[in-house]
């Protein structure tokens, strides 16, 4: 048996490579790139193809799907894609079976076996509302499906460069294979959340609950550091009903509020660096002093900065406030078996709720642009990105020239 001499010898040589928390610099923060016209919503890449409705079993829900693969295979092709497909009479089917399929993309370090990473998941469901007939689903959730496409995609290089590094200095040929630095990152895109009918245990979540039963029973190997790929999940952040004006979310879950305030906290510095496009103090949305107003004082007072609103309000909340209560969404099957989950949905839901006029007209293109780059911030510290970014001088100006999402179908 080594000596523990020895074992602190070793210990010290990986130290670099020990899991940590490294927050984002301003120059990496301003960097990070936006969607550009990504988000449009009659032609963007990631978007529009969602727009569309979704309900399982559909040709609809196979085209979103197909858009999905595609994307992975274009764009991410270091991604391993697979899928768990399930059945299920509903409601309003009787005998017959509905198909349900998920999604699931997963990047994990090149050296590792995957009973030996953790990882972070992001989650949403792709389906749609079967009624009323043609009920899209803008916030519910085709735009939380477009920012994770946009926060992996935005993150792929870092993490490319970054295991490159950690294999060129001897990580994964042996030893102690970079002791805790065994984190992966893993999208998954969940069908038929909806009721079909009205919402129960059995008539919800048919897609979440297939891939966390099927998932609790498929072990991975004997002396795994994870005993199947529940137990992988470090974090399932789960998003839903994302892309109205001013939502207020609140930190639903006790033992994953840190989580929920290193979110926050990176929300007030993107803020605070001015690289929220819905903030009321973004430059584009600055008062330009009049030929009447070019004094000193005039101009001061009419770029006085406003009240800054936050998306996360609960960033102060105290452990004895939290009492239990929660949003029934995809996480309910993961948390029943112990998954850890960050629930980012708003409370009070958008309006459009379950309505005709969830779509893309009633988004709002700035607040999901911030979204984007808030979760691509969030995935960045997650998986400790910092210094493996491009970092691009002046990034803040060069994003200056903002294009907004087309608020017209005619």
């Amino acid at each position: 048996m080594p000596s523990l001499y020895a074992f602190l010898t070793h210990l010290a040589i990986f130290l670099p490579f020990v899991a940590s928390y490294t927050t984002l610099s301003d120059s990496t923060l301003k960097s990070l790139p936006g969607p550009g016209t990504d988000f449009n919503i009659l032609n963007g890449a990631l978007l529009a193809p969602i727009l569309r409705p979704r309900v399982p079993g559909t040709p609809g829900s196979t085209a979103v799907l197909k858009h999905f693969v595609d994307f992975f295979h274009t764009q991410l092709p270091a991604w391993n894609i697979t899928f768990q497909n399930s059945t299920s009479k509903t409601p309003l089917t009787g005998n017959t079976d509905i198909p349900f399929v998920n999604l699931i993309a997963t990047r994990d370090p090149p050296w590792t076996e995957p009973g030996e990473v953790g990882r972070l998941a992001l989650v949403a469901h792709y389906d749609s509302k079967i009624s009323p007939e043609g009920f899209i689903g803008a916030t519910d959730s085709a735009a939380p499906c477009a920012m994770i496409m946009h926060a992996v995609r935005s993150v792929d290089d870092a993490l490319t460069r970054k295991w490159a590094k950690m294999e060129a200095e001897g990580v994964g040929k042996g030893g102690f294979e970079g002791v805790e630095e065994e984190k992966g990152l893993q999208v998954l895109f969940l069908d038929g959340e909806e009721a079909f009918e009205s919402w129960t245990e059995t008539d919800s979540l048919y897609g979440a609950r297939a891939l966390a039963e099927s998932w609790e029973q498929t072990q991975h190997p004997a002396l795994s550091t994870y005993h199947n790929s529940l137990s992988s999940i470090s974090l399932f952040l789960l998003l839903d009903l994302l892309g109205a004006a001013n939502p207020t979310v609140p930190s639903y879950f006790k033992t994953t509020h840190w989580a929920y305030q290193s979110m926050a906290a990176l929300e007030v510095r993107l803020r605070d660096l001015r690289l929220f496009w819905s903030s009321p103090n973004h430059p584009s949305k600055r008062n330009k002093p009049t030929k009447d107003a070019q004094n000193q004082v005039q101009k001061a007072r009419m770029n006085k900065p406003r009240k800054e609103p936050v998306f996360l309000t609960e960033a102060d909340k105290k452990g004895g406030m939290f009492r239990g209560w929660m949003v029934q969404d995809d996480h309910v099957p993961f948390m029943a078996r112990g998954v850890e989950v960050l629930h980012m949905i708003p409370t009070p839901f958008p309006r459009v709720w379950h309505e005709m006029d969830d779509d893309g007209e009633h988004l709002d293109d700035s607040t999901v642009e911030d979204w984007a780059r808030l979760i691509t911030a969030f995935v960045g510290e997650w998986m400790d990105l910092e210094g493996f970014f491009n970092v691009v001088p002046d990034a803040a100006e060069e994003r200056g020239l903002h294009v907004p999402t087309s608020k017209t179908e005619l």
